[in-house]
């Protein structure tokens, strides 16, 4: 039986997080154990808690000091897999953003021979409801200018909801990955795909969240704009 990790990263989730939990607990089965941790970055209004008494032994809690950051609450949940002998982990949001019907369909395609699963948005057209206009092409062109820069064989570059396999995971210099935000999506795939693992996209509906804020901004998008240009110089010296 595999060991399936999903960390879902958190920051004032408690209207969500104790919704996303019970439908990512239920993809388990007879070949595949689901748990779920949760790092919350000391969130005001008590998602921390609502996690800690939540009573399933397949549940799990990195609660943070202070708010750090979507890169490093990854990198954390990653190594926590890797430290505890998980088979597979996911990254995934808690707003339903990300639906956990399609956790088994990533999971397949690992077995099939994959190292890194990612939900896409845009390998069969775009699939992405309830967001302006303004966002999505400001998210289409990102992924494009992001390939031409990089070279990386990925339509959904800044795509969030992935699966990795933590036998590939666990060659990933984790102290290494320098980006936080959005970049983080971008880096970690670009670093699979100059290791030679191999990635597979699958077409997902992103739907956006059902309640809570998002946590887009403008320093985010900074970020990733100057982050593909680092990372094209790391490799061309190979400092990657």
């Amino acid at each position: 039986m595999k060991r399936v990790l999903v960390i879902i990263p958190t920051y004032n989730e408690s209207e969500n997080i104790l919704k996303i939990i019970p439908e990512v607990l239920s993809n388990s089965d007879e070949h595949n154990e689901f748990n779920v941790l949760v790092v919350d970055d000391n969130s005001p209004d008590g998602t921390a808690d609502m996690v800690s008494n939540y009573e399933s032994e397949n549940v799990f809690l990195i609660k943070r000091e202070q708010k750090a950051g979507l890169g490093t609450a990854y990198i954390e949940g990653f190594k926590y897999a890797i430290k505890n002998s998980f088979d597979l982990v996911f990254e995934m949001d808690a707003d339903f953003s990300h639906d956990p019907k399609y956790l088994k369909l990533f999971v397949k395609e690992i077995n099939n021979g994959y190292d890194l699963v990612v939900g896409s948005r845009y390998v069969s057209g775009v699939s992405v409801v309830n967001w302006p206009i303004s966002r999505l092409i400001l998210s289409y062109t990102a992924n494009v200018y992001t390939r031409l820069i990089t070279g990386l064989k990925v339509k959904d570059t800044t795509a969030g909801f992935m699966c990795y396999r933590v036998s590939a995971l666990s060659q990933i210099n984790l102290d290494n990955v320098k980006s936080n935000g959005y970049s983080f999506q971008i880096e970690m795939k670009f670093k699979f795909y100059k290791k030679g693992f191999k990635i597979k996209e699958i077409p997902i509906l992103f739907i956006d969240r059902r309640a809570g804020h998002s946590k887009m901004s403008r320093k985010v998008v900074y970020e990733a704009y100057f982050m593909v240009w680092k990372l094209k110089f790391k490799s061309l010296i190979g400092k990657l």
